[in-house]
């Protein structure tokens, strides 16, 4: 039997299982921007499938409170088990949650959180409300905040042949000339996907977008010249 919802209950399985020596290098690997527990991923999701197994999830109107409680806590595990249980509840997230979802992606804002939340929360909410959806990830796009910027070009990255090409297009046309390594390894890995979807697409825009030499390798890396 299911109890009731306790976010406590991952904070008692994390901290039971704390490992400095792991911390130490599982900081290190992140450029040492957050502090670590040392729950290396296998025992980290096996730890939040008990607690999803144990405990009720929270009602729809408590996602986000439950959510930031995690999320705002001091170590890097944390935030993943924040964004594994906004996975759990995805379906009852709609255009109007983005402004929370890019609240996360300012926040304590590195790759691995923002790769996280944008293919899979944000991509599914713009996939069911394509028209709304487009119009925010543009705005995400002129955004002066370069992760929210990346969240905009990696939306998409699971859709396939439901990519929308024109906004893919429009989004990385306008960092093409980035000198930033987070859009630029962003731009190629979007382009790289789709490439799996219409290679074609991706030689033509390739050659006619003045992208920096780092962004036209990542998304022609698996394409046959």
């Amino acid at each position: 039997m299911t109890i009731t919802w306790d976010h406590h209950g991952i904070i008692e399985k994390f901290e039971a299982c704390r490992n400095e020596e792991l911390a130490r290098p599982m900081a290190a690997y992140m450029k040492n921007q957050f502090p670590f527990l040392g729950i290396q991923s296998p025992l980290r999701k096996q730890l939040l499938k008990e607690q999803f197994t144990e405990y009720a999830l929270p009602k729809p109107d408590a996602i986000f409170e439950e959510a930031w409680k995690l999320y705002r806590l001091q170590e890097r595990e944390y935030q993943y088990a924040a964004i594994a249980l906004l996975e759990k509840m995805s379906q009852h997230l709609t255009a109007d949650d983005l402004p929370f979802l890019r609240n996360l992606i300012e926040t304590k804002s590195w790759w691995d959180s923002v790769d996280a939340i944008a293919p899979t929360l944000v991509g599914k909410i713009v996939l069911n409300e394509r028209e709304t959806g487009a119009k925010i990830m543009f705005d995400w796009s002129a955004s002066d905040n370069m992760w929210t910027n990346r969240a905009a070009i990696l939306h998409q990255l699971k859709y396939k042949e439901k990519t929308d090409t024109e906004l893919l297009a429009n989004i990385v046309c306008q960092h093409a000339e980035s000198p930033e390594f987070f859009h630029q390894k962003a731009m190629g890995w979007a382009l790289r996907e789709y490439a799996k979807t219409d290679s074609e697409w991706v030689k033509r825009f390739v050659s006619n977008c003045p992208m920096k030499p780092l962004s036209k390798r990542e998304a022609l890396k698996n394409i046959i010249q």
